[in-house]
């Protein structure tokens, strides 16, 4: 048996600066945990074959949707569907735990300048 050792997310928030660059932190079932630092206006994209579960560390997150906006706040999350038009901002600095499926690009089946080729694992 393997014994697992505890992930603070405040570390790993604390190991880079730059915004919707997001760092891969934990594997689970096909799935990566990753942590992302957000501010100002994400691209509007969707993730075909995958939902996409949104938890807030710190600060505010909203999350625009073609029929409304949805606002966290730190220890709420939201898991957005499969398929569902979305975009995340933030007005201030806002610290974000994602899951995504492995291998998932961060801007699903929109390729924009804020896709990120290879996302880094710390």
């Amino acid at each position: 048996m393997t014994f697992c050792e505890p992930v603070s997310l405040a570390d790993k928030l604390a190991q880079f600066s730059d915004h919707y660059n997001p760092r891969i932190i934990g594997n689970y079932n096909g799935n990566e945990i990753r942590v992302v630092k957000l501010q100002g206006d994400f691209t509007w994209h969707s993730h075909a074959d995958t939902d996409e579960l949104f938890l807030v560390v710190s600060g505010e997150l909203g999350i625009r949707f073609r029929n409304g906006v949805r606002v966290l706040g730190p220890g709420e999350f939201l898991v957005v569907p499969k398929g569902v038009e979305h975009q995340p901002f933030a007005d201030g600095e806002c610290h974000v735990m994602l899951m995504d499926r492995e291998g998932e690009p961060n801007t699903g089946s929109h390729p924009s300048v804020l896709t990120r080729a290879k996302l880094e694992a710390i």
